[in-house]
């Protein structure tokens, strides 16, 4: 219940979080499809100085570490053949029959779903916001990080050859492209508020706690 204890019990997730996704980062980058995605992964590295730094200053949970690290190893895949190239992408599209690589819509969703819990431990740590108040912030965060990584792809897309920005966008002829990026990870927070609430309401049940009717 104390600080200590949370650092202590956060502290083997944090480097368990990092070593996967300096497992995933060394291996993704053997047989990589364009140079460009090292540029990207240069924000991985980023993420991890930061959860090194942050480990016992802003301690997270050891699910949101874990989270975390799934998060960035989809990505870093996806950085490896380039979002429109991943094979299991094309796979999926010929099983349902969209006719369009969609793993970029599935780690758009994962960016939602995985990381809102994390950015609700820092939301919770660092500010006074609790309640729907914390899940809201939390929820805007992901929808905006979303937004200004779409923007941060269209720099990037411009100071590349064309053919390599393109290949990263994945826009794949779609003009909507980022727009649906955005709302996919939104779709995603949305299912972890849902996700969360129940799980609280299932806890207090099992605890024989009342029920909130209203969060």
């Amino acid at each position: 219940m104390s600080a200590s204890h949370n650092n202590h019990g956060s502290t083997p997730a944090a480097w368990t979080a990092v070593t996967i996704i300096m497992i995933a980062f060394l291996v993704g980058g053997i047989g990589v499809v364009a140079a460009q995605p090292w540029l990207f992964w240069a924000g991985v590295a980023l993420v991890v100085v930061g959860l090194v730094a942050g480990r016992r200053s802003v301690p997270l949970s050891a699910a949101s570490y874990v989270m975390i690290g799934v998060f960035l190893t989809l990505h870093t895949i996806g950085a490896h053949y380039t979002y429109a190239r991943m094979p299991l992408g094309h796979e999926l599209a010929s099983l349902i029959g969209t006719g369009r690589n969609d793993y970029d819509r599935i780690v758009h969703f994962a960016f939602g779903l995985l990381l809102a819990s994390p950015l609700r431990d820092v939301v919770a740590r660092l500010t006074i916001a609790r309640g729907a108040l914390l899940y809201y912030l939390s929820v805007m965060t992901i929808v905006g990080l979303s937004g200004l990584w779409e923007i941060l792809e269209s720099w990037v897309a411009q100071l590349v050859s064309p053919e390599l920005g393109a290949a990263y966008l994945g826009s794949q002829g779609d003009v909507w492209d980022a727009q649906k990026d955005m709302a996919a990870a939104l779709y995603g927070a949305l299912l972890w508020v849902v996700l969360s609430a129940w799980a609280h309401r299932r806890a207090a049940r099992d605890a024989g706690e009342p029920v909130p009717t209203r969060s």
